[in-house]
């Protein structure tokens, strides 16, 4: 099953690569505020869903563009392109994300950088990868030497002065924070070590079901910013290395939505 998402990742990801060329031509719809959707995210969610339905015709789908389909105990949960507005603006910043859960527990999980042509995958109960090498997360051991990212909820006005709170918490104790507009990519940044942690609020499952369990396979600790477990139906999440993780969820725990 993993290599059919994979299959499925890169062909969404050769779409996503040739419309780059041709950013002002693509016909660009609003679903909300601060809410885009284009025909390159349709084009690559069909691409995905057409790959893995021809191999697993009775499995169902969770897609961001089109919705459900099916019911079932195998569920595949998709981003065909993570980072919308960046891609529009040729921000080299944005992802495919594809994750299956059984019987409701995360099972598989991909995530592909075009851009970069990283591919990070995970299995559960065998591990994390990059490119087929083995990821950890960083062994980092306190917050003033942490690289922390997180997401503004900026489609969610009533989540912003709640969080803000965090954000100011967390700028005078780190060593930096970063938002680069892709929570997929944040997350499989954290499961290789190159960031520490990572926090936001009112995400969607397909923003972070691959992402989670690429973070846990790697050795991180994923929950709720209060410390809760229910991260794919509330869409908060906080994640990190397990030193980094405690630190954090102190601070949120005093400051947090």
């Amino acid at each position: 099953m993993l290599n059919i998402a994979v299959r499925a990742a890169r062909r969404a990801g050769t779409v996503i690569n040739r419309a780059l060329n041709r950013l002002g031509d693509i016909r660009v719809d609003t679903k909300g505020h601060q809410d885009y959707v284009t025909e390159i995210d349709r084009e690559a969610e069909a691409t995905i869903i057409q790959t893995l339905l021809a191999a697993y015709p009775d499995h169902s789908i969770v897609a961001e563009e089109s919705g459900e389909q099916g019911s079932g105990e195998y569920e595949w949960i998709i981003d065909p392109l993570d980072g919308t507005t960046n891609f529009l603006h040729g921000y080299p910043q944005f992802s495919v994300s594809i994750a299956l859960t059984v019987r409701g527990e995360l099972d598989q999980g991909v995530i592909f950088d075009p851009v970069r042509d990283e591919l990070f995958t995970a299995s559960r109960g065998a591990g994390a990868q990059l490119n087929n090498r083995r990821i950890r997360v960083s062994d980092c051991q306190s917050l003033d030497h942490a690289l922390l990212a997180t997401g503004f909820p900026i489609r969610n006005p009533a989540l912003l002065n709640s969080y803000l709170p965090t954000l100011a918490a967390f700028l005078p104790q780190v060593a930096g924070v970063r938002r680069a507009g892709a929570a997929s990519l944040d997350l499989a940044f954290l499961a290789c070590g190159r960031l520490d942690g990572f926090w936001e609020y009112g995400l969607q499952p397909w923003d972070i079901a691959a992402g989670a369990l690429l973070v846990q396979e790697a050795g991180g600790i994923v929950t709720e910013p209060d410390g809760s477990s229910n991260l794919l139906k509330s869409g908060n999440i906080l994640c990190a290395s397990p030193r980094i993780h405690r630190a954090m969820l102190k601070t949120l725990t005093s400051h947090g939505a």
